[in-house]
């Protein structure tokens, strides 16, 4: 194991052969080669992108929210039915409870 990948040579950094240029590191020669016309290019894309994602994103709300409306009108509709239903239990009960109320009253004075 002695010497090898122990240390870096000078020879080791430089990348070996020493053909060209040394290029800074950090992956910039990746990007070098991009002309105007494909810099636009991918632009034009990314806006069309973005404008169908946006289009999309009105139409899931668009759709939400009717289906929220339609949620209200069920809500709606079903409170005022249990609001009726709940007068009418009301006014049962107001009826029961006097029909009681003479019941007893007439038992009583039965027993006098």
């Amino acid at each position: 194991m002695g010497g090898e990948g122990g240390g870096a040579t000078a020879s080791g950094r430089d990348g070996g052969s020493g053909g060209g240029p040394v290029q800074p590191s950090g992956g910039g020669s990746r990007r070098r080669g991009r002309s105007p016309a494909d810099k636009e290019n991918k632009r034009l894309k990314r806006l069309l992108r973005n404008r169908v994602s946006a289009q999309q994103a009105r139409e899931r709300k668009k759709a939400y929210l009717g289906d929220l409306e339609t949620r209200v009108k069920e809500l709606e509709s079903n409170n005022a039915e249990l609001e009726e239903r709940l007068s009418t239990l009301q006014n049962e009960n107001q009826m029961l409870r006097q029909i009681l109320k003479n019941t007893t009253a007439g038992s009583q004075e039965g027993r006098k």
